[in-house]
């Protein structure tokens, strides 16, 4: 074989953070998923049967983000068929606002906005809608953006391995319409969930170069992603994983639950609405 199928190097600068951003782009050299382990072909597993989850199966289910992460998590709890419908809602709150009351904000107007788009749907109401926002908070609790440019990327990065800890927050927010007329016509649960980060001090400023110039953390508010290449920048964290993500799991499903089954005084308070 030839020394140029050895090369450790691109030979190609890696791509703009306009084409990266670009949904669907897959820039040339870009590196596919891993292979599969050679080895036996895992065994099958079955859905989550939970009361909750079994009411919107065959239902239309909607995710109000483009965010691959966030379909593959939606997926790990059974809502494989997720209807990918993007919030059109602009992200331009006011950054006086807390990072809780910025990001609640946002993951509930995107679920709304499609909510108001979708209720009276051709393919029929949906049964569900999820929506959800992340952010990432710098040690001086100033909200980081997704980065506007190589230089942008790596003066960010370098700020958060030298600051200590930086927060990130999640805020989910889940609905369905409801069958009664009660006002506003749908039940309506929000979390916002914190995980604490630490970059290792002992990160370089030449492997910083080297992840930037990989476009992963591009897309991305703060610019890393931790369940890829990016996690070899964290030394650690505190709290759930893939809450960094972009969708704590546990959350959702307790957000599903309650909006699915509401408890029995919600239940009493919608039959007594009615009946007046």
């Amino acid at each position: 074989m030839s020394n140029a199928q050895y090369q450790s190097t691109p030979t190609d600068p890696p791509p703009s953070y306009e084409d990266v951003s670009q949904p669907g782009s897959s820039p040339a050299g870009a590196l596919g998923p891993p292979p599969s382990p050679r080895g036996p072909v895992p065994r099958r597993t079955f859905a989550l049967d939970l009361p909750a989850l079994n009411m919107v199966r065959g239902k239309r289910v909607i995710l109000a983000s483009k965010s691959p992460r966030r379909k593959a998590l939606l997926a790990q709890i059974g809502l494989r068929d997720a209807e990918v419908i993007p919030s059109t809602f602009p992200e331009d709150l006011p950054k006086s606002l807390s990072p809780f009351e910025y990001v609640l904000q946002t993951a509930t107007n995107k679920s709304l906005e499609v909510y108001r788009r979708e209720i009276n749907s051709d393919k029929g109401e949906p049964a569900l809608i999820i929506a959800a926002d992340t952010i990432v908070v710098n040690h001086s609790g100033e909200i980081l953006e997704k980065p506007k440019s190589e230089v942008d990327h790596i003066n960010m990065l370098t700020t958060l391995r030298d600051t200590g800890i930086h927060k990130v927050y999640t805020a989910v927010a889940v609905m369905t319409p409801l069958e009664s007329a009660k006002d506003p016509g749908y039940a309506l649960e929000t979390h916002v969930e914190e995980t604490a980060v630490k970059f290792d001090s002992a990160v370089t400023d030449a492997l910083i170069l080297a992840y930037v110039k990989t476009r992963e953390g591009a897309d991305k508010a703060g610019g890393y992603g931790i369940q890829g290449t990016g996690s070899i920048l964290v030394e650690r964290i505190e709290g759930t994983f893939d809450n960094v993500v972009g969708l704590p799991l546990r959350a959702t499903l307790q957000l599903i639950e309650k909006v699915m089954q509401p408890d029995e005084g919600e239940e009493d308070q919608f039959e007594h609405s009615d009946e007046e």
